[in-house]
């Protein structure tokens, strides 16, 4: 009797232990099928494609850059375009932007692509994020290394200059930054410490030598990136904003790295080389107003919108030695390149169809190509840079072909 009410708690207990352990197996069960269910809802976590660095000449000894200059993108479909035609007007919207950025990549095949500033139009972009998303989308698709700086009307969206640089130096590809970085030595705090500086989009992009060539680990051309503000007030007047001191300090000291790059041939001998420099930035500087009635190649139509602070860009730029040319964004109908002080000035000329323009007259790109010399030894360094735009018409003619700058490397 006693052995049978034994084995009755025996049986007992094993059943409850059991429903113990199915309760606890289901309930664990439920747990994670939920939280899987959770995660399901979610947007993947997306990794930044990076472009591959460094940037360098092709193996034919050619670099070429694209520059878009105020697209103006607001919403997309929704967002009617500006002076065109009449024929054009209900047909026509942020697409026809998006399309005459990819016809253009399409057909020049950019090593890179330089976007000038008002990349989108802020108080048509209801989201900044999705304006720039779609703005970028034709160089994001092509896989294409790119760099972009603000315009003045950028920030007037949902997202501060700050903000918009930062999203933008972590979109697919591109090499934007939110300011230069000091590489400092010792600790590990002490390294990569942002500079102090004005602005936001203040950097440099250095390009190398072609595979092979004695200048295959060195930067042959530099190209520099500066932030031009926005709206600012001088003595209760409202003007456009301007390259500030701090920003062409920085900018001296960095072209100034540069000087007295040294190559070796055969681990014996070795020459200096000084790359020549190109710049971006968005709103012309006040000697651009100079040009008026000069020779000039392209069109001058509208007064030039600048500043009325002049902080001594051009003095600068000048005085650095190694910068052969400016391009510019914010005038959309001045397309036109112009030389003072030894330094070309030259407009992209309006890429966007929300910006204003005028009907009839044709939204345009910039295309610069350097190209590297050639001598008994190799390629070397840069021997020539050209520039001519292209046209969003029918053929995406070309025209305006000319050559800024074509020197001789003393090596």
């Amino acid at each position: 009797m006693v052995t049978s009410d034994r084995k009755a708690r025996w049986t007992l207990c094993s059943l409850l232990y059991l429903t113990l352990i199915l309760c606890s197996v289901y309930l664990l069960q439920a747990l994670i099928s939920r939280r899987l269910l959770l995660l399901s809802d979610r947007q993947a976590v997306h990794v930044k494609r990076s472009p591959h660095l460094p940037l360098r000449f092709r193996s034919d000894g050619t670099f070429k850059i694209l520059q878009v200059a105020d697209m103006h993108f607001g919403n997309g479909a929704a967002t009617h375009c500006r002076d065109v035609l009449p024929s054009q007007f209900y047909s026509c919207s942020d697409h026809n932007t998006t399309y005459f950025v990819q016809n253009l990549i399409n057909l020049e095949q950019p090593d890179f692509v330089a976007f000038t500033g008002d990349n989108i139009f802020g108080t048509s972009a209801t989201d900044a994020a999705e304006s720039l998303f779609k703005a970028f989308s034709p160089v994001l698709k092509s896989g294409i290394p790119w760099a972009a700086v603000l315009g003045n009307h950028d920030q007037e969206s949902t997202m501060t200059r700050e903000e918009l640089m930062s999203f933008i130096s972590l979109m697919d590809y591109s090499v934007s930054r939110i300011n230069p970085i000091t590489e400092g030595s010792g600790s590990s705090s002490k390294r990569n410490v942002k500079q102090k500086i004005d602005g936001f989009g203040n950097y440099d992009v250095q390009v190398y030598g072609a595979p092979g060539s004695p200048f295959a680990n060195s930067s042959v051309l530099n190209l520099f990136f500066l932030d031009s503000g926005d709206r600012e007030t001088v003595d209760g007047i409202r003007t456009y904003g301007w390259i500030k001191e701090s920003q062409l300090r920085w900018l001296h000291d960095a072209a100034t790295r540069f000087k007295d790059q040294q190559w070796h041939n055969d681990g014996s001998t070795h020459a200096s080389y000084r790359p020549p420099a190109l710049t971006f930035f968005h709103i012309p500087i006040p000697e651009v107003r100079h040009l008026y009635g000069k020779s000039i190649t392209g069109q001058f139509q509208e007064g030039v919108a600048c500043s009325r602070m002049n902080s001594g860009v051009l003095k600068t730029l000048a005085s650095i030695g190694d910068i052969k040319a400016v391009f510019m964004g914010h005038d959309h109908t001045n397309d036109f390149c112009g030389k003072l002080d030894g330094i070309w000035l030259c407009y992209g000329g309006g890429s966007g169809y929300h910006g204003y323009g005028k009907a009839g007259w044709a939204r345009r790109a910039r295309v610069i190509l350097a190209e590297l010399k050639e001598s008994s030894e190799g390629r070397r360094g840069v021997g020539r840079i050209k520039t001519w735009k292209r046209l969003d018409d029918e053929k995406l003619s070309k025209i305006d072909e000319q050559v800024l700058w074509d020197g001789t490397v003393t090596l």
